[in-house]
């Protein structure tokens, strides 16, 4: 190690250093810039490689903000972030500390998006691990480096399904890199415990095979049993290098995204965000809308456009609270209607995933329906005939929700719930101001990407964006607080609880849904307590011997700020 956590006999902790000069400068996490006392200068060999004036963190953040601001386009900001992540990893998250409103979309969703389209164009520093195909056979050699003794947290994507965007091959690693900066600044997760990796097995997309500045390998994706080894051989090494690590999927296509979670759930801590945490998100934004609507959850009727394994996620975990409000197993899921590009899922359909198939209706309701082909069941279709409370967007396509189905729905229903979840913004199924424009200001609203305010009763109104940003970060302090063997189903759930119940709403159903980015890291705290007390429950935490588990999970919690150091 470069460095080593010390005390000294105050109790006042400290770094012990190795590195000096341009090597000291040079890396991220020790990286204090013009903020270096000039005893340190003196003691490091950095007088004269710095500008003599010294000054401190809040003045670097003032002016790295007016840096951000001078930007013209969304991508300037988000390489100019980049750059000052690799450069300065303490004022990175300074940074993003104190302006995490305006800073969120551009380190993460809808821009990240963007980011991975233009990766191998903007590329700059390496960051995290690539493991390429053609490498499959020294993984465990490149997990082995000691920089990475401290890791804890690993978000791993092969790069396939990028928010709506498709194939990204290698520029996917923006993805991981994305979601560990908001483990580290909504939960406090130390950027030393994080581990970004983007298994290369090649790329279908056309544009990026023939593009000379691509990165990644320029090859078909590998499919089948070479896809399953390779995948294999990678979680063998990550349960031998890291026996106490969360491993967090990320935009796996769909026909990989479930297959995946199901072979290695009981293998290691683990989960995937784009099912899971995406579902525990619309719960927890459903369970603070119904208490605005004024309704039970075991009286809402869910139509979700998108039946893929976020949607089928989604369904499973409202279902699963419909049951815990008092239906049985089959009125729960008679509450639902799935919708893909095929129409209305039925149970009769050749090639239904198995993780669709409680969904799917039976034929005979269209006895009792009005509809306009009988081979296809639009989402107007469903909309005038299932008369939903709750409409879910994860398609992907933008403007499905249009004016007729808005109206349609809001004949039948007092207040509409209207979730467009889909991602980045140009995505969206949906614009907030229409939604508001076509119920009369009556529909209650999340949407998956951020809107400007929409105008609510005269008054200016935050649009609730249904992040997952909500419950990641604080499931993954959770989780490694209290060393978890194992995710669980009802960890979502009780993490869709903790949000709920931090709703503004709660108190005031004319309020937010949810709370303003800028309590976040009290959200993950709460997030965090629920998700560890039931891994504690379940018996599947290999670490309880602590006197009070609020204070072990805020010991935790990394913060910004610039320690003293001394020469080794």
């Amino acid at each position: 190690m470069d460095y080593e956590f010390a005390t000294d006999h105050a109790g006042k902790p400290y770094l012990k250093v190795k590195l000096a000069d341009f090597a000291l400068l040079s890396h991220s996490l020790l990286n204090k810039g013009t903020a270096f006392p000039a005893e340190e200068r003196e003691a490091f060999g950095l007088i004269g490689l710095l500008p003599p004036s010294q000054t401190t963190l809040a003045i670097q953040r003032a002016r790295s903000f007016e840096t951000f601001q001078s930007k013209v386009s969304d991508i300037e900001k988000y390489i100019y972030l980049r750059d000052l992540q690799d450069s300065n990893e303490t004022l990175f998250y300074s940074l993003i500390e104190e302006h995490i409103t305006e800073l969120m979309p551009i380190v993460y969703t809808p821009i990240v998006g963007l980011g991975c389209q233009r990766y191998s164009h903007i590329y700059r520093r390496p960051r995290g691990v690539f493991i390429s195909y053609p490498d499959r056979n020294c993984i465990e050699e490149i997990l082995s480096n000691p920089r990475f003794d401290e890791v804890k947290v690993i978000v791993v994507s092969d790069g396939e399904r990028i928010l709506g965007l498709g194939d990204q091959g290698a520029g996917g690693m923006g993805i991981p890199i994305g979601k560990l900066a908001l483990y580290t600044a909504c939960a406090g997760i130390p950027p030393t415990a994080t581990l970004p990796i983007l298994l290369d097995t090649g790329t279908n997309n056309l544009e990026l095979q023939k593009d000379p500045l691509y990165i990644g390998w320029q090859h078909p994706r590998v499919r089948g049993k070479e896809y399953a080894e390779f995948i294999d051989a990678f979680v063998s090494a990550i349960k031998k290098r890291f026996p106490h690590v969360l491993l967090q999927w990320e935009d796996f296509a769909q026909e990989n995204a479930n297959p995946l979670l199901e072979r290695y759930r009981d293998q290691l801590c683990t989960f995937n965000d784009d099912i899971q945490g995406t579902a525990a998100i619309a719960a927890g934004t459903l369970f603070a809308a119904i208490r605005v609507t004024g309704t039970h959850l075991r009286d809402q009727r869910i139509a979700v456009f998108g039946a893929g394994s976020a949607g089928c996620g989604i369904s499973k975990l409202i279902m699963q609270a419909m049951i815990e409000d008092g239906l049985s197993e089959d009125e729960a899921k008679s509450r639902f209607c799935l919708i893909d590009q095929a129409g209305l899922l039925f149970d009769d359909m050749e090639n239904l995933q198995t993780f669709q198939k409680p969904f799917a209706k039976s034929r005979h309701i269209l006895t009792q329906w009005q509809h306009e082909n009988v081979d296809t069941i639009s989402l107007h279709d469903v909309i005038k005939n299932f008369h939903p409370t709750l409409l879910i967007g994860v398609s992907g396509q933008p403007g499905v929700f249009t004016e007729k189905i808005v109206r349609e729905m809001a004949t039948h229903v007092e207040r509409p719930v209207i979730f467009p979840l889909s991602n980045p913004t140009s995505r969206s199924e949906a614009d907030p101001t229409d939604l508001m424009n076509w119920t009369n200001e009556k529909a209650v609203i999340g949407t998956g990407s951020p809107f400007g305010n929409i105008i609510k009763q005269g008054q200016s109104f935050r649009v609730d964006q249904t992040n997952n940003c909500y419950i990641f970060p604080g499931m993954g302090l959770g989780l490694i607080a209290v060393q978890a063997t194992r995710v669980t189903e009802k960890m979502f759930m009780e993490a869709a609880k903790a949000l709920a119940d931090c709703s503004p709403a709660k108190t005031d159903p004319k309020a937010n849904l949810l709370p303003p980015l800028t309590e976040i890291r009290e959200v993950s705290l709460q997030v965090a307590m629920a998700v560890a007390k039931e891994a504690i429950a379940e018996k599947i935490a290999d670490f309880t011997d602590f006197a009070d588990l609020e204070t072990h999970i805020r010991g935790m919690m990394w913060a910004p700020a610039y320690l003293a150091y001394k020469k080794i």
